[in-house]
């Protein structure tokens, strides 16, 4: 595995699991997700349960796998969701979700302070993740 220089960071990445209201998910699930992928382990460096409660995920020192052409120069952060009841793609953040992204997204604007926050989506535009516009919080944080 590589390793993350500090130095390098120029994007926080925020995601969504792509799961539904109810649907059982955490960072131990998504590691098995991603280990079935062939990876050595979760790609994401923090997940943000429906509760608030933020669990680690790949150490931070470690190169994300979370967004094909940053992983070298991003730390990824993914919140359980992103699709409605009936499967379609929609923010669907808790208000404890919400408040905890702040936070987190706060604490690693202070350790990378040059970092620009960003969407999947906007690295990507093939996707919809995390189904809100990220960006806003450079705004607020």
């Amino acid at each position: 595995m590589k390793y993350l220089e500090k130095d390098n960071v120029k994007y926080i990445v925020v995601h969504c699991s792509a799961t539904m209201p109810g649907q059982d998910c955490n960072a131990r699930i998504i590691n098995d997700w991603h280990a079935q992928r062939g990876w050595q382990m979760i790609g994401y460096h923090y997940v943000i349960l429906p509760n608030g409660i933020v669990e680690h995920g790949r150490p931070l020192f470690y190169q994300g796998a979370h967004v094909k052409g940053y992983n070298n120069c991003s730390v990824g952060v993914c919140y359980v969701g992103g699709l409605n009841a009936e499967g379609v793609t929609a923010d669907t953040r808790t208000d404890a979700q919400t408040r905890a992204m702040y936070d987190l997204l706060h604490l690693l604007k202070l350790k990378f302070p040059g970092a620009k926050i960003v969407g999947h989506r906007d690295l990507d535009k093939g996707k919809a993740c995390p189904c809100f516009d990220a960006k806003y919080y450079n705004y607020v944080v």
